[in-house]
């Protein structure tokens, strides 16, 4: 009879334990948690802030008798694993409310301690009212301390998907909240044109949204930030971001990869062929950067964990590494993304191309349509897609998860061009935004038509470019760019002489659609040097909105348009 110990519950030790009883209903399967709780919903943990989970109790997803009860498993929790003894075969364990100390014997090993959270050595990280947030009794004592002290006043440290999620639903709950991230952005899974809209709606529902601008000292009422500004903090939520919890590992000597996390092969084991390891504390191979990378995410913990069990059991698994798949609210928003963004592909070396498209997440007489704001990054000159984002009101996790597949697939825009999706006016378009995006892809590297970013729009309302916007009159009154002339769509094959042919002409209109076709027509009319501006007025107003609030800076628009 086999036995199995495993290090650590949750989704990858859980997974584990409930596949291997899948596998052998005559193993013996013993999983060691050090707290409280054996299995939770770790990604639910911020919800409890706001009441959107109202009772704590409903993030445990299993207790230990019911593991005993439903899957023969010996679920132990305040027993925390000390050391390992390869040689023997044997882990030390250390009941957390009493101290003894015991022996279990292994036949196999999983390890699944998951990642603990940055503390910086900063001046006051050390002061009673610091929390962080990595489990259930975490976010219970910092739930009640916010109860207690009534804390009206709370900073959040770090702009990652925990920083946010817990800075939203603390503001949900009715507290101040000061969301402080030490680079240019939050969420760097996004690239920097899209997150702006993120920027925006954080600001828009009251949060201090400070980027570029990190944690320098920690005091009783405040926090000090490295630029000098104080903040005022009753409550401080360090969320930075996480490292791989290698201490049992590292004491074993195990080996431990290139990026501090615990080295395994394609069947997930360690150099210890006995001893496997799964979920946050590994590193694992990124298909797409053809490097080793750490993915604190569940499902590919899940997919490890499933994987490792089969292994012992003689069942093959493909490997086929990760691509970074996530998605997260933001107040009224949905974001997700999948792959490389531009930035993180530019930065390997890839050779590639992006196009960022407005369009509805369904038919427009709908009542609950909405703008989709959607970027999908491919290689050049194969067409491969490496990435893609999407933000909207909508489903912008429908979107990603096609992308996600095409990825997975080796496909290209060309597919995505082809790929037949399902319509319905209350679901989607005919043409979905994503196939929207392959169509402008294909174009684009056909050479049919040329485009600028949103990003580099203000160098060019400086420069005294000649824009042109072909919205209506009416439209264009209610706010455009400076300096911009207009000359609505339906007027453009009789107004063509406005439009000079010896400089470059940059056209837009609310969010692209538009501006496509009057270029085309332009370039079909003799124009030779005719750009179709990316996002146009939609997005250069959600791109430019909060970078001048925060910058104190001149808007290059009249005013700002965000429907």
């Amino acid at each position: 009879m086999k036995k199995v110990v495993i290090i650590g519950g949750v989704a990858g030790g859980a997974s584990a334990a409930a596949r291997i009883r899948r596998l052998d209903e005559q193993a013996e399967i013993v999983m060691f948690e050090k707290g409280p709780h054996v299995s939770f919903s770790n990604c639910s943990l911020p919800f409890y802030l706001s009441g959107v989970v109202a009772d704590s109790k409903k993030l445990l997803m299993m207790t230990p008798d019911s593991f005993e009860a439903k899957h023969n498993i010996d679920a132990r929790i305040n027993s925390e694993v000390i050391a390992i003894n390869r040689a023997d075969k044997t882990v030390t364990v250390k009941n957390t409310v009493t101290g003894e100390q015991t022996t279990e014997d292994y036949d196999q090993l999983v390890l699944s301690p998951g990642a603990t959270p940055i503390v910086p050595k900063l001046p006051g990280n050390d002061l009673p009212h610091v929390f962080t947030v990595r489990n259930v009794v975490d976010i219970e004592r910092l739930h009640k301390a916010i109860i207690e002290q009534d804390a009206q006043n709370i900073a959040v440290i770090g702009g990652g998907f925990i920083g946010v999620e817990v800075a939203e639903n603390l503001r949900l709950a009715g507290r101040n909240v000061s969301l402080v991230e030490f680079a240019p952005q939050i969420l760097t899974p996004f690239d920097e044109d899209m997150v702006q809209i993120l920027h925006k709606e954080m600001v828009d529902q009251g949060v201090e949204l400070i980027v570029g601008d990190g944690l320098a000292e920690i005091t009783p009422n405040l926090i000090k930030l490295n630029s000098g500004k104080e903040v005022a903090a009753d409550i401080v939520v360090l969320a930075i971001g996480v490292r791989p919890e290698t201490t049992l590992a590292t004491e074993a000597g195990l080996e431990i990869g290139e990026t501090g996390a615990i080295k395994v092969n394609q069947n997930y084991q360690t150099s210890d062929p006995n001893i496997y390891a799964v979920g946050d504390v590994i590193e694992v191979y990124h298909r797409l950067m053809n490097k080793q990378t750490r993915l604190a995410l569940a499902g590919p913990a899940q997919r490890q964990a499933r994987a490792a069990a089969d292994h012992m059991y003689g069942i093959p698994a493909k490997n086929k590494g990760v691509i970074g798949s996530s998605s997260i609210q933001v107040f009224d928003y949905a974001a997700a993304s999948t792959g490389l963004n531009e930035r993180t592909a530019k930065e390997i070396g890839l050779s590639v191309e992006a196009v960022y498209i407005i369009a509805p997440d369904k038919v427009g007489l709908m009542p609950s349509s909405n703008p989709l704001h959607f970027k999908l990054v491919y290689e050049l000159p194969t067409g491969r897609i490496v990435g893609a984002q999407a933000i909207g009101k909508g489903n912008a996790d429908k979107r990603i998860d096609v992308i996600a597949t095409l990825i997975t697939m080796n496909g290209t825009i060309e597919d995505l061009k082809e790929l037949e999706l399902s319509y319905s006016p209350m679901f989607s378009t005919a043409k979905d935004v994503v196939n929207l995006a392959a169509l402008v892809a294909t174009n684009l590297m056909a050479g049919r038509f040329k485009q600028v970013r949103v990003s580099d729009v203000r160098r060019l309302v400086e420069e005294g470019a000649f824009i042109v916007d072909v919205r209506e009159v009416n439209e264009f009154a209610q706010g455009a760019l400076k300096g911009a002339v207009n000359i609505p769509l339906g007027e453009l094959r009789e107004r063509m002489e406005e439009i000079p042919t010896d400089v470059p002409v940059y056209v837009h209109c609310r969010s692209s659609q538009r501006s496509y076709n009057a270029v085309m027509a332009l370039n079909n009319s003799g124009y030779t040097n005719v750009a179709n501006i990316s996002g146009s007025f939609l997005g250069i107003s959600l791109y430019e909105y909060y970078q001048d609030q925060v910058n104190n800076r001149e808007p290059i628009v009249t005013a700002y348009n965000f429907k």
